[in-house]
Parts: structure tokens; C-alpha cells; sequence
């Protein structure tokens, strides 16, 4: 029988004010680390296959999505093929006039794989991946002969993640529903890497957020995640989101191997 849910710890920030930052890991070398003061707690994560989410109203959603590339570890064919097929899905779940994709970013459950194959690490803090702060400053930096122009408009950031090897088994994600999230909630911490520092957001605890994980996602399925979206007419616009360690995975089973492609969405 398919379970409904999974208790498991998810690692929130302990209070506004914290000491807290995240130091990005670099691939197939050191791993992310997120020093300062947190928060463990172990909360429900129920199955949410066969329910109707929505990137606009709960920040996710779980879509079919096919591929044609054989290997997800070739940077000619995902550039060759997947960005194409990326791009035609955003475009036709969200309506959007244009979609710029900006990152890939492979990932691995243990730390022997992520080095044999050059992979980052799953991303084990509660956050999302942009405040309104760095989300704007990241179109600014990537493309700034169109950015003023854009800013005009709404724009979004949505990321496509998928299994790039096999059944997720280990450290499938975990979303929450952004309706079950205040705005205080959220709170911006610095994200330092080798080339610029940015800005996240973590999460403080609040009992009412509703956690949800698509079991055993097939490579042929991806769930879209919108970590911005400019307009503030109700909604959504920032998804926290975090891998967890799921205690239904067998002793054996494989780790899970992941691409999540970030994109910028203009309307």
C-alpha cells in the first residue's frame, strides 16, 4: 500500500535575528555548509500524487514530462535538447511570453557519487531561493541590457527538477503549500559562493505549514517549483522547499540523481 504520508526532520532557522548563512557547495568538491542556529523538527510530509497543485496557487506542482535526452550528464544535449523542451513546458503551464533558462544544477545523494560525477550535494535547509532583493539583482547581473525593460512587466523564477537517473528512492523534496506560509515566516539570509554573494530565504517554523513529496518520481515526470514571482496580486511567490532523509527508503536503495534547471519566466 502506497503511504500517505512520512514523519521526518526538516531543519528550520531558529528565530528572526539568528546567525545564520548558506555557504554554496561547488561541484563534485566541498559541500554546501549553513552555519548558525536552527531549529529540527519533525513534521508530517504527506503524498500529494492525485492532487490538483498549482504553481500559482500552492508554489508547485507535479507535471509529465518526457524527454528525449539519454544522458543528463552531457551539457551538449541538455543545452541541444532539454532547454528546448524545458522552455516549451513552462511556457505552456504558465502562460508565459518568453523563458530564459540561467542554471543547471546536478545533483547527488552521497558524497562518492557527487564526486565521481561532479554533482552538488541535495539541498538539506528549508529555504527558497530568492528574496525580492535577489531575485531582481539576479536579472540585473545575468541579463542587463533587458533587465529595466523586464522589470516593467511581471517576471518569475521557476525551477524544473527531475530525476536524471532511475526512480528517486533517497532524499526526495519536500514542498510547502505557500498558502500554509506568512510573509513572516520568511527570512533573508546571506548565500555566499566563490563569485558573488546573494541572498536566500529560510524559513521559521510555524505549525500550520502543510508539507507535501511526490514519491518515487519517475524520469519522465518533473515537479516545477516558482521560488519568485514579481506580482503581488495573491499569488504565489516563493516556495520553501528542502530534500529530506525519508525513512520508508530501503537500506539499499539507490541515491538519488538530480537536475534542477532554473529559469527566468517573462510575461
Amino acid at each position: 500500500m502506497e503511504r500517505t504520508s512520512v514523519i521526518a526532520p526538516l531543519q528550520y532557522i531558529a528565530a528572526r535575528g539568528a546567525v545564520a548563512e548558506f555557504v554554496a557547495s561547488q561541484a563534485g568538491g566541498a559541500a554546501a555548509t549553513h552555519p548558525g542556529e536552527y531549529n529540527i523538527v519533525d513534521v508530517e510530509i504527506a503524498n500529494g500524487r492525485g492532487q490538483n497543485f498549482s504553481i500559482d496557487r500552492e508554489g508547485f506542482q507535479l507535471v509529465a514530462q518526457p524527454s528525449a535526452v539519454s544522458d543528463f550528464y552531457d551539457d551538449l544535449l541538455i543545452s541541444d535538447i532539454y532547454e528546448a523542451e524545458v522552455k516549451a513546458l513552462i511556457k505552456s503551464v504558465t502562460g508565459a511570453d518568453q523563458v530564459h533558462i540561467f542554471d543547471h544544477t546536478r545533483r547527488a545523494a552521497t558524497d562518492s557519487l557527487r564526486k565521481a560525477v561532479k554533482s552538488r550535494e541535495p539541498a538539506s535547509v528549508i529555504h527558497n531561493d530568492y528574496t525580492d532583493f535577489s531575485a531582481i539583482q539576479r536579472l540585473r547581473d545575468l541579463l542587463p541590457d533587458q533587465a529595466e525593460d523586464r522589470l516593467q512587466k511581471r517576471f518569475a523564477i521557476v525551477n524544473v527538477w527531475r530525476s536524471i537517473h532511475g526512480t528517486v528512492e533517497t532524499f526526495p523534496m519536500a514542498f510547502c503549500d505557500s498558502t500554509s506560509v506568512v510573509i513572516d515566516d520568511l527570512v533573508a539570509v546571506k548565500r555566499l559562493s566563490n563569485d558573488r554573494i546573494g541572498e536566500i530565504q529560510y524559513a521559521l517554523h510555524n505549525p500550520n505549514h502543510r508539507w507535501f513529496y511526490f514519491p518515487a518520481m519517475k524520469m519522465d515526470e518533473a515537479a516545477l517549483i516558482k521560488t519568485y514571482d514579481s506580482a503581488t496580486d495573491g499569488r504565489a511567490r516563493f516556495t520553501i522547499h528542502s530534500a529530506f532523509d525519508d525513512p520508508s527508503a530501503a537500506a539499499d536503495a539507490a541515491p538519488r540523481q538530480s537536475i534542477e534547471t532554473r529559469c527566468f519566466v517573462f510575461f
